[in-house]
């Protein structure tokens, strides 16, 4: 191998590129060229040597050592996507701006993490979304933006080849970061639908070749083939708007953009395609890499946000985890609201939320449960596995649900209410299938901090006192008393339970809790919490 030199550019801010290999070599030949390599890190020693002896004036340092150098500004990452995170995390605290190849990393979780790590830091982080420097793609979007092929109704993009193939991540991961990162800006929205599908041939845990459709909520519909088990290469997009289709082809030699000013005409109902013959468009010219690693130092100089950016990443992330989940279960992938920021509660990826559900914070929803249009979960809610909620439903904070149980409208819950598993409302007295009585409904209520054990049933029209216990298996057929317990079907109360749930024992009509101290009156059928009237102790006397 040829030894070449290329005088050191001082005025630029000096890089290191970690990984050296398929795509890392062009880093590398491009970071030279630009005075700008300082340093090289690869695992493979005896690739490191032939680069050590092409790149004569390029130190060879480990990891470490290029984190520790004072001189190097900047990091340039062309490893695997799986150590991303790592070696992302590790130069953003050394305090070094990062460069790194699609994508960002292997989820949305750890990639705003690293976001906001990189915030933190003030520190540049960029993706190698690559497309987004080649002169036809920025043509392509002032094209969009200017009018000129109209409304836009569908894209859809090829990117095809015959390997490289890989293990560390399927075809998804590999090839479609750079199409959905074209396609999301030049539409400047993002999908609301995903669907997905594809084939694993030559593993079985790693997919081969994957369809991706995005629909987008203005209308627009895209789709994604990628394979690396294809006869030929192909990099292929084609635009399609209302006055004009455009076609990026990659691969050919010249002329990579070209204009179709095809039209359709209604005839007899019919429409009827007018062919016209194609538009070179004139774009500039020189290479896609060179222009990107021009844009991270001027980022690194000018402390400016790079066009495709920590941000950028997080939304072609989240396009692909979407994508999938979606190839993962066979099915389509849906979730309103999937692209809006970060929502304050959890559900489950298996959960399935309706529109027009409000969920209060610190909530979380376990795997198949549904919450049906209309409903109301208060803050810090428990909602266990395979459970239906609402339509219409009001629940209150601090509410757990165990698995398997169903509160149908016409049940409301108020602060603090346990359901524990397999319990039952009903909501009608006398149901017929092939009767509808929606329109005769029976409130529930349950108050505050009551406790409905395992298999309990409560028939609709009652209310279960605050504090109340029913017992498992009981089935409540009237209204039950605060603090009662009630046990047996059906269900009789056999005993006063504190707020606490401690078992309570009267003398004379009066009862103290053994656990917390609580007091209590008996008053007939019903007991009277006399704590809640009690002066408070002063803290500092005991008075």
């Amino acid at each position: 191998m040829n030894q070449i030199r290329h005088p050191k550019n001082t005025d630029l801010p000096q890089l290191a590129v970690i990984g050296s290999g398929y795509w890392g070599k062009n880093l590398v030949r491009n970071c030279y060229g630009l005075g700008v390599l300082a340093a090289i890190c690869d695992q493979d020693a005896e690739h490191l040597a032939t680069l050590s002896a092409r790149y004569e004036d390029v130190k060879m340092l480990s990891f470490p050592e290029i984190l520790a150098e004072q001189d190097i500004q900047g990091v340039v990452i062309a490893t695997p996507a799986e150590s991303h995170h790592d070696l992302i995390r590790q130069s953003l605290l050394a305090g070094k701006d990062v460069f790194v190849e699609k994508p960002l990393c292997l989820s949305v979780q750890t990639g705003e993490a690293l976001v906001a790590l990189a915030k933190e830091k003030n520190r540049i982080l960029m993706v190698g979304h690559l497309l987004w420097y080649h002169p036809a793609i920025l043509k392509l979007k002032s094209l969009i933006n200017s009018g000129t092929l109209g409304r836009i109704q569908y894209i859809y993009s090829n990117r095809l080849n015959l390997g490289k193939i890989r293990r560390e991540e399927n075809i998804l991961w590999s090839f479609a970061p750079h199409d959905i990162s074209v396609i999301l800006g030049l539409l400047d929205e993002e999908p609301d639908h995903i669907q997905a599908q594809g084939g694993n041939y030559l593993h079985p845990q790693i997919a081969d070749v994957t369809v991706s459709l995005l629909s987008f909520p203005s209308g627009v519909k895209a789709h994604i083939f990628v394979s690396w088990l294809h006869p030929f290469k192909e990099q292929k997009l084609v635009v399609v708007g209302d006055l004009k289709m455009a076609v990026f082809d990659d691969m050919a030699p010249e002329e990579k953009l070209r204009l179709y000013p095809h039209s359709i005409e209604w005839k007899n109902h019919i429409p009827v395609p007018n062919k016209a013959e194609a538009e070179a468009v004139f774009c500039e010219t020189g290479e896609p890499l060179r222009a990107e690693c021009l844009h991270f130092l001027e980022a690194i100089q000018n402390r400016s946000i790079p066009r495709t950016d920590g941000e950028e990443g997080l939304r072609v992330l989240r396009v692909l985890e979407a994508c999938q989940k979606a190839f993962a279960r066979k099915t389509r992938f849906k979730r309103s609201g999937l692209f809006e920021k970060k929502v304050p509660y959890f559900v489950h990826d298996s959960a399935f939320v309706d529109e027009g559900v409000d969920i209060g914070a610190g909530t979380k929803i376990w795997h198949f449960s549904h919450i049906l249009e209309g409903s109301r979960l208060g803050e810090k809610c428990q909602i266990g596995q395979n459970c239906v909620i609402g339509p219409n439903v009001e629940i209150g904070n601090g509410v757990k649900i165990q698995n398997n149980v169903s509160v149908y409208e016409g049940v409301r819950l108020e602060d603090h209410v346990f359901c524990g598993p397999s319990m039952v409302f009903t909501n009608v007295h006398n149901p017929r299938s092939e009767i509808p009585r929606m329109d005769e409904l029976k409130s529930t209520l349950v108050k505050k901090g009551a406790s409905l054990g395992a298999n309990c049933t409560i028939v609709c029209g009652v209310t279960i006192g605050a504090y109340a216990f029913i017992g498992a298996g009981a089935v409540v057929t009237k209204d039950v008393s605060d603090y009662a317990l009630m046990t047996g079907n059906p269900a009789r109360r056999t005993a006063w339970y504190c707020q606490c749930g401690t078992k309570l024992v009267f003398e004379e009509g009066q009862a103290k809790c053994e656990a917390c101290g609580k007091s209590y009156c008996a008053e007939g059928h019903h007991i009277t919490p006399q704590f809640l009237n009690e002066k408070p102790k002063d803290e500092k006397t005991g008075d």
